[in-house]
């Protein structure tokens, strides 16, 4: 199969998956009213998704490493379908919360599992690129998600909205199964083989490195996302349309990445790419600590989406290669650190915001984003040519 072809038929997950998680942020007020809950309670249910995506990944790894990389994603998104059919029908807070678990488990399967994938089928040479050509469909798949799902609330409702992720994800598994049908048969999952795959992984230096900036990245980027719909309500800044606006300017900012990446690559280097990018990123977050209105705000996600994919799409491919014979399991402890982080970013916002506000809040987000693009900058760099010699 082509490196082409394999990137169209996992760009089909890539982007339903990504849409499924994304939806809810700007819908935040739409699901607490109709649930009778307090907004603050439904935020968390980014984090009641990223949280078992995040746990699963240690599991899935090791699995897809011995089974094949394939049958994981096949198994998975069946499972994500049955979670999203049932959120529709979901009485209360309560029940869509435990659905938005098993869903948050479910699409752990996906993402990280292409990417090991691509680092399988794609030589290191081409792979930041292809990885960013696998990328968009994951950027538009936020677009939609997060500007799409909000307008299509006030049409049709949360439930319509799940609706239609529900169809979403059933034509990606019809993709992945037809895709995959003729893939190699995997071996046996045998549990000292996985933990001796994870102590040789831990035991890299380099590997190391990368877990943990991606574990901060997660907390300074995403933490300001589900809070992004109410506070717009509490000033007088817009609904649900407008939120899921702004927040596709983040997804805006990929794309524009994505275009970029090959000019980057070859005029600027790793290091000026890491560097530029936690700038940004902590520039969005500053303008968004303003708190102007929902076109200010989607002006200062633009700039956070190309920031943070010059630092995260750079951590992907490092991490693809830190450990060629367990990839699965390098990328899915990559994607365990990138989750808690999220998911620990979301509940850091909050205590920030109710103690020293919006400003402070994401003035402090600011600071760490931009240490991580320098430390990234000079650490991956230095560890690059200490490998060279």
């Amino acid at each position: 199969m082509s490196s082409r072809n394999l990137i169209l038929i996992l760009a089909t997950s890539g982007f339903a998956s990504t849409f499924s998680g994304r939806a809810v942020e700007p819908m935040v007020g739409v699901i607490a009213r109709d649930l009778s809950s307090a907004p603050q309670t439904i935020a968390l249910l980014s984090a009641a998704f990223a949280l078992p995506y995040a746990f699963i990944q240690p599991i899935l790894g090791p699995i897809g490493d011995a089974l094949g990389k394939e049958s994981v994603m096949k198994v998975a998104l069946a499972l994500l379908f049955l979670a999203l059919a049932c959120s529709i029908f979901a009485p209360n807070a309560e029940t869509l919360f435990t659905l938005r678990v098993i869903a948050g488990a479910a699409a752990g399967g996906s993402i990280p599992v292409s990417l090991a994938l691509i680092g399988d089928r794609v030589e290191m040479a081409q792979r930041q690129v292809a990885l960013s050509r696998y990328m968009v469909a994951v950027i538009i798949g936020q677009l939609a998600g997060s500007s799409l799902a909000g307008l299509m609330a006030e049409w049709v409702g949360w439930r319509g909205v799940f609706t239609c992720s529900t169809l979403m994800v059933a034509l990606s598994l019809a993709t992945i199964v037809l895709g995959f049908r003729n893939a190699p048969p995997g071996g046996q999952f045998d549990m000292r083989s996985a933990l001796l795959r994870y102590r040789d992984i831990l035991s890299n230096p380099r590997a190391l490195t990368l877990f943990s900036l991606v574990f901060v990245e997660g907390i300074a980027v995403f933490g300001i996302f589900p809070y992004i719909a109410p506070l717009l309500e509490e000033r007088g800044g817009g609904g649900a349309a407008e939120a899921g606006f702004a927040i596709g300017g983040f997804a805006v900012g990929g794309l524009v990445y994505s275009v970029l990446v090959t000019w980057m690559l070859r005029r600027m280097g790793i290091g000026k790419i890491l560097l530029g990018g936690g700038f940004f990123a902590g520039a969005a977050l500053v303008i968004l600590g303003l708190g102007g209105d929902w076109k200010l705000d989607a002006a200062a996600l633009v700039l956070m989406g190309l920031g943070f994919y010059m630092l995260h799409n750079t951590f992907q491919a490092q991490v693809t290669e830190v450990a060629p014979g367990a990839r699965a399991s390098a990328v899915a402890l990559h994607a365990f650190s990138f989750f808690c982080g999220q998911a620990l970013g979301v509940v850091l916002m909050g205590l920030g915001l109710r103690n020293i506000g919006l400003t402070g809040a994401t003035s402090g987000a600011a600071l760490v984003i931009l240490g991580v693009g320098l430390t990234a900058s000079i650490v991956l760099t230095r560890q690059a040519a200490q490998r060279a010699r």
